[in-house]
């Protein structure tokens, strides 16, 4: 497996939750960190104290632009790119019944689009290092939570396009894989609108004995997962779940 120490990896949505995770996990094993994000007191709060090794760009990963500034800024702060971790999505919710075009379509411009730009335009730099490409999908694919079909429909493509990456990038030795978390606690759904805090820490203690292992998960276990993911040379194409057991439907008789 290839050593952590001196990588250049790119986390999109690295303000907070998974991705500030993520990329604590990285420096803390050597490596030089590149966060974005929209929220510029959040992604700079994180970077600074991280330190040194990771450097925070402010940008929205559904603008070409942004998205080209924080590849370039990848690039000049770790002299490379070794692993990109397309993290940034939103969480979007709507009854099948009460659908708008035009939040579906931000759902997919959000969670699916920007992720397939940043990763193509990361190809270049990413055959010279052999490296890898990790989406973030979701046990939505797994579980059916009515209400949720925007964002697990996104998920679900988030999967299928892990499998076709890694299928046509093989041959330039980049790997793309795809991590499946199940219940962690973190800002989408506060970010989103969607509920309190106090209501979102009830949604997570409830579904908690629906996990095999009968807690939810931490940032820092999926982050492990992305890092095993980042290093290992011969995984490719899979969809990894790291989610206690939640998607094995555990039956209540």
């Amino acid at each position: 497996m290839r050593e952590v120490k001196d990588m250049s990896v790119l986390i999109t949505g690295g303000g907070s939750g998974i991705g500030e995770g993520t990329a604590r996990l990285f420096a803390a094993r050597g490596a030089k960190v590149t966060i974005s994000g929209r929220r510029r007191d959040k992604i700079e709060a994180v970077a600074a104290s991280i330190g040194p090794a990771c450097k925070a760009v402010v940008g929205d990963v559904t603008v070409q632009a942004d998205r080209l500034a924080m590849l370039e800024a990848a690039v000049a702060h770790g002299g490379k790119l070794d692993v990109l971790v397309n993290n940034a999505a939103n969480m979007y919710r709507q009854a099948i019944a009460e659908y708008t075009e035009q939040v579906l379509q931000e759902a997919f411009n959000t969670n699916v689009i920007s992720g397939m730009m940043l990763s193509s335009m990361a190809v270049p730099h990413l055959e010279k290092t052999q490296g890898a490409i990790i989406f973030l999908g979701s046990i939505h694919n797994r579980r059916a939570y009515p209400g949720a079909s925007p964002y697990a429909t996104t998920k679900a493509a988030v999967e299928g396009l892990s499998r076709v990456m890694a299928a046509e990038l093989g041959r330039r030795q980049i790997r793309v894989a795809c991590v499946l978390p199940g219940a962690v606690s973190t800002e989408i759904n506060l970010r989103a609108g969607l509920f309190t805090a106090e209501q979102a820490d009830a949604r997570y203690a409830a579904i908690a004995p629906d996990h095999a292992l009968a807690r939810i998960g931490t940032v820092a276990e999926v982050a492990e997962a992305i890092e095993y993911l980042a290093r290992a040379e011969w995984v490719t194409g899979v969809a990894l779940e790291v989610d206690g057991g939640l998607g094995l439907g555990v039956s209540k008789f």
